[in-house]
């Protein structure tokens, strides 16, 4: 039953509206592919590592592909090519590839029928490797357990991997349920992922495929050691988004970042080669069990949170429908918010309560994901504290399902181990005395949250009912999400977006989601 009294028919009326978005956009994602589509293609049949001046062998094959206008059939296509020609390895044709020794497009045709079959053998090894990884994560659920929800979410952010580690296991010791590794600033808009176990990122660490690796074995070490599992989360976004997901499946990731829209509104990045890069990273991401953040927190960061809490909401709308068209379940679906009221404001305490609440009503399985205060943070650590205690105590209030905490010295600097510590002892506190809160209160019949919400949700509905009118490319062009205009054609990484030929072929799509999960 709603607490907020919220209409049904309204909440319908909205989710169709954004169903119908998502159906049209996906006749737009189903016709084309991406540079960085096939390059996950290439990581997940086996090619890794790097030639003589670090380029990374995915982008060596793709770019020889891409270069003599073979990509509108797939990677996988002209790799099974390959194999069928030669009888070696992906990663083996991908060095010779390298070392210029071979062309994939200048070798003989083969019947489609067994370049086909070639590939599905890899794909299906492939396919069970990740399948394996979210079974060892549902043993280590069973054998250690996890924390209660609001799973304590905290960052760590050094720039080298093994400094990372340090912090992240301190954070676990302290009580920490997921460790979030910030990338390097601006790792999204390379065009390629870096290889190795890196140590000099700037504001964060690059997500690569070994980072990933030594980070999950520490904290799989650290959570034998305080008895619980400790989830691991990143960032799969930007220009590699999908590679970032297949890193992440291989190597057990929990969380991945992962938004329709962010990338495109905060990043620039073209609103063509995300959509279609987005679906593809959230098929692998269901696949593997991993719980996606969304982003619709970043809009309140300049946008403002009372006048445009409907597009935030719309936003989530859009969101679970683009992941439910990509296989993922309602419960792998972390969408998020933040709580980004100006202090200032009289009653921003149940405004923002209200927002909280009607976001657990409309997605009730959905582990949301709920951000902490940073807008109006000014550097008075005192105030910071108590801004923090009445997130969290919205929190524990309308169950939300992962808790990003805030940091006292936001506006400051990085966290410090010890403010990691205080923003844990203060979430703890407060999530301990107040568990049931949320039980116990009833809001008043057309008070003001009840009200607030209703309006929220009555203005979410008529912007989803204007998209579906319109098209969402021409809505993002109109500037209608977070104030931010992008044009359809402009942007970053529009050249790498490629129309499928009638005998396109990837194995992964409908191994991920026609297979036995």
């Amino acid at each position: 039953m709603s607490k907020l009294n919220l209409n049904s028919d309204i909440i319908d009326s909205a989710r169709n509206a954004a169903r119908n978005i998502a159906e049209e956009m996906q006749e737009f994602i189903d016709m084309h592919t991406t540079v960085s589509v096939e390059r996950t293609v290439a990581r997940l049949l086996g090619i890794d590592g790097v030639d003589d001046i670090e380029r990374p062998l995915p982008n060596v094959v793709v770019d020889n592909i891409k270069e003599d206008g073979g990509l509108s059939l797939g990677t996988a296509y002209w790799i099974g090519n390959a194999m069928v020609n030669t009888s070696l390895s992906p990663q083996e044709i991908a060095v010779k590839v390298s070392q210029n020794e071979l062309d994939l497009m200048k070798l003989d045709i083969a019947p489609e029928e067994e370049i086909k079959e070639k590939i599905y053998e890899i794909a299906k090894s492939t396919v069970d490797k990740i399948k394996n990884m979210r079974q060892t994560r549902d043993n280590y659920l069973e054998q250690l357990g996890e924390g209660p929800k609001p799973y304590l979410y905290v960052i760590v952010a050094t720039g080298n991997i093994y400094e990372d580690i340090v912090q992240a296991k301190a954070a676990a010791r302290q009580g920490a349920d997921v460790i979030a590794v910030i990338r390097t600033t601006a790792q999204s808009l390379l065009d390629y992922v870096p290889y190795g176990a890196t140590t000099e990122g700037f504001g964060g660490t690059y997500a690569t495929q070994e980072n990933f690796k030594l980070m999950r074995r520490a904290l799989d070490e650290v959570g034998q050691e305080v008895g619980r599992y400790i989830r691991l989360c990143n960032y799969c976004s930007g220009l590699c988004m999908p590679e970032i997901a297949a890193m992440g499946a291989l190597e057990r990731l929990d969380v991945m970042l992962n938004d329709a829209l962010y990338g495109i509104l905060f990043r620039d990045i073209n609103m063509q080669r995300t959509l279609v890069d987005q679906y593809f990273s959230r098929i692998i991401n269901g696949y593997a069990g991993v719980i996606i953040n969304t982003g619709e927190d970043n809009y309140l960061t300049t946008s403002d949170a009372v006048e445009e809490a409907h597009t935030v909401l719309a936003s989530q709308l859009m969101n679970e429908q683009f992941a439910l068209m990509a296989g993922i379940p309602e419960e792998q679906m972390g969408l998020g918010h933040a709580f980004e009221m100006n202090p200032n404001i009289e009653n921003g305490f149940l405004l923002e309560l209200a927002q909280a609440q009607m976001a657990r009503e409309i997605f009730p399985k959905a582990p949301l994901k709920y951000m902490p205060p940073t807008k109006f943070m000014t550097g008075n650590i005192f105030k910071g504290h108590i801004q923090d205690a009445l997130f969290n105590l919205i929190s524990i209030w309308t169950n939300q399902g992962i808790q990003l905490l805030g940091m006292m010295t936001e506006a400051i600097h990085t966290p410090h181990l010890h403010d990691r510590k205080l923003a844990i002892e203060n979430a703890k506190y407060i999530f301990n005395n107040a568990r049931n809160l949320g039980d116990e209160i009833e809001f008043k019949e057309g008070g003001i949250i009840q009200t607030r919400a209703q309006q929220v949700l009555k203005k979410a509905e008529e912007l989803l009912i204007e998209i579906e009118n319109e098209g969402l490319f021409s809505t993002i062009e109109k500037g209608k999400f977070a104030s931010v205009k992008r044009p359809r054609d402009g942007g970053k990484g529009l050249d790498g977006v490629v129309e499928k030929d009638n005998k396109y072929y990837n194995p992964f799509v409908e191994l991920m989601l026609g297979g036995d999960r």
